[in-house]
């Protein structure tokens, strides 16, 4: 993770080490990582994980602190509807019509927390 000036990480470098962590938890707990930043006009898909017949759509949050309020908050009623929209395109798009998951994962402080059936 890179550091800038006042040591500590950036916006970005931050969001990617969380969301490495992410796929590494699905990984360990037996699913098989479809996509990561899937992007399209609307917006984009942080993680696509499959498992049997499911897909789950998880959105993935990372704080280095709860300063701000926890990472899991920050996925409101807006957010889960573009993550709606968005999840029928990568279906359409990937010719898929498994069950779907939407999952919020958070991490904070090095702690990685995932919210099942999020919404």
């Amino acid at each position: 993770m890179t550091l800038s000036r006042d040591h500590s990480p950036s916006s970005a470098a931050l969001g990617r080490w969380g969301e490495e962590k992410v796929a590494r938890w699905y990984v360990d707990a037996g699913y098989t990582v479809l996509d990561r930043n899937w992007r399209v006009g609307a917006g984009e898909l942080d993680l696509v994980v499959t498992k049997g017949r499911t897909v789950v759509f998880c959105e993935v949050k990372t704080r280095s602190s709860n300063r701000y309020g926890a990472a899991a908050e920050a996925v409101g009623w807006k957010k889960q509807r573009r993550i709606r929209g968005l999840a029928v395109e990568w279906l359409q798009r990937n010719g898929r019509s498994d069950t779907i998951r939407f999952d919020v994962a958070s991490v904070e402080a090095g702690r990685v927390m995932v919210t099942r059936d999020a919404f």
